[in-house]
């Protein structure tokens, strides 16, 4: 596939394959957040390989490199979108997790910080606490990717350990950040875990990987409103030692 060099007003221009003007990394670090609104523009082959061949630069382990992604865009998208939201609006039970989420427990302060960005998220969006449909609605937008027209899905082989899940972790960062870098957003999602068997439907992964996540891609809407979830002040999570 050529490379797309179309003028989308939030693509970066390049030449010969080159990036003509790069983002700096503080801006990349500083605006990536989880946008829950993105228009249908088509993202190119050629743009999606080129952040994935660059992520594959990212540090593990002695190397071994324990992700396992997949990428879906056009009909095999729209088909796990059509089957994913069918299954929830048939009151489908969620499949079982293969990792745990949280703990039962949340201790402070991060009970407290897992409240706020609740608050924020659904009083953004003008639903009240009480209001359960109304959430399950918003919930829904999920398994359609929020309107992207790309998603990622990254698997970990499960008879690794936490230090290799903490390696995704990094892999996954560098992909968004990357993906920034080439005026796109996206949208970490472990909600997609939970219909996993669904995703397997359409991706048929080897058995022993675990779905740890899906990841929705595309350029922002600015026409849906969003809130961007603050973070905690320095004091709170850093010590300085020394001079």
């Amino acid at each position: 596939m050529s490379m797309d060099n179309t003028s989308h007003p939030d693509r970066p221009k390049r030449m010969a394959g080159v990036m003509e003007a790069t983002m700096d990394v503080y801006e990349a670090v500083t605006s990536r957040r989880a946008v829950r609104g993105f228009k249908n523009d088509p993202v190119s082959r050629a743009v999606l390989e080129r952040v994935l061949s660059a992520a594959a630069w990212s540090p593990s382990g002695s190397n071994i490199q324990p992700w396992n992604t997949y990428v879906l865009t056009g009909p095999p998208l729209v088909e796990l979108k059509t089957s994913a939201i069918e299954r929830v609006a048939h009151g489908d039970h969620w499949d079982e997790r293969q990792y745990q989420m949280y703990p039962p427990v949340l201790k402070s302060p991060y009970g407290e910080r897992r409240s706020a960005f609740g608050k924020e998220r659904y009083s953004a969006l003008g639903i009240a606490r009480e209001d359960w449909e109304a959430r399950q609605r918003a919930a829904i937008a999920n398994w359609n990717c929020f309107g992207a027209p790309a998603a990622l899905f990254c698997y970990i082989d499960r008879d690794l350990g936490w230090p290799q899940w903490a390696d995704v972790g990094m892999y996954l960062q560098t992909v968004m950040l990357l993906l920034r870098a080439e005026g796109l957003h996206s949208c970490p999602q472990m909600a997609w875990s939970q219909v996993r068997e669904t995703v397997a439907e359409v991706l048929s992964p080897p058995d022993g990987l675990i779905l740890f996540c899906g990841m929705s891609i595309g350029y922002e809407d600015l026409t849906v409103s969003s809130a961007r979830t603050g973070r905690a002040p320095l004091h709170e999570t850093v010590t300085f030692v020394g001079g």
